[in-house]
């Protein structure tokens, strides 16, 4: 218990501040539309998961990335963890009217595991390991913690037809600095704060409309996200 608050307040203190001056325009207003399924075979361990995100540098047709990932996932029965072992093909767009993208394969390996508070406060941890291979750069490796709370507002618990609070932090790190070519990156990749309202629709089935605040060593941005997840 002592250990799960230790990494939530961790997370939410590790929000970094805008550096430098960035070529995008970071007063416009981004959108990201995305879809997420997950499923777990019938009296089995394993199981299947994964998400479709069309991310855009303003709400629609300025392509920032075009994200398809999915994975296997494992749930040891005497254990509340869950473990993935996955692959994400990304393909990310330049801002404005640069047309030109690059393309990115994405193997990664996460454990999530969620940390229940009384009655109203739902917590999650994911910890990702990502080794990716971008187009005209050296493989890369990044290490991702994401801390997700969701809050029930109009019930104790998260039941059919509750409207829901959902916050979460994520911070992104490097594996290295030199990237090939002679250019190199920060340690420090991104942090993503997202706040939104959701609904769940039935068990297993809900949307979120919220915002996200992302910050990068050189721009910082706001986008609209709009979520449909299920849960087969």
């Amino acid at each position: 218990m002592k250990k799960s608050i230790f990494l939530s307040i961790i997370s939410i203190l590790l929000l970094l501040p805008k550096l430098g001056e960035a070529q995008i325009n970071e007063d416009k207003l981004g959108a990201w539309y995305m879809c997420f399924f997950n499923t777990t075979f019938k009296k089995s361990s394993w199981g299947v998961q994964g998400d479709i995100q069309y991310r855009n540098w303003n709400i629609g047709g300025d392509l920032e990335q075009l994200l398809l990932r999915g994975g296997i996932t494992y749930k040891p029965k005497k254990a509340d963890i869950k473990l993935t072992l996955g692959y994400g093909n990304v393909t990310s767009g330049s801002y404005g009217s640069d047309n030109s993208t690059s393309s990115e394969s994405r193997i990664y390996q996460e454990a999530l595991f969620p940390v229940q508070f009384g009655n109203r406060f739902y917590t999650s941890h994911r910890f990702r390991y990502e080794q990716r291979f971008v187009e005209n750069q050296d493989f890369r490796t990044r290490y991702r913690y994401n801390f997700f709370l969701n809050i029930p507002l109009n019930k104790a618990a998260m039941d059919d037809k509750t409207i829901y609070l959902a916050i979460y932090n994520e911070i992104f790190i490097n594996g290295q600095r030199n990237i090939g070519n002679g250019n190199s990156v920060e340690i420090f990749d991104r942090n993503r704060l997202y706040l939104a309202l959701g609904y769940m629709i039935k068990k297993g089935l809900k949307i979120q409309l919220g915002i996200m605040n992302q910050t990068t060593n050189s721009w910082q941005k706001n986008q609209v996200q709009f979520s449909f997840h299920q849960k087969i």
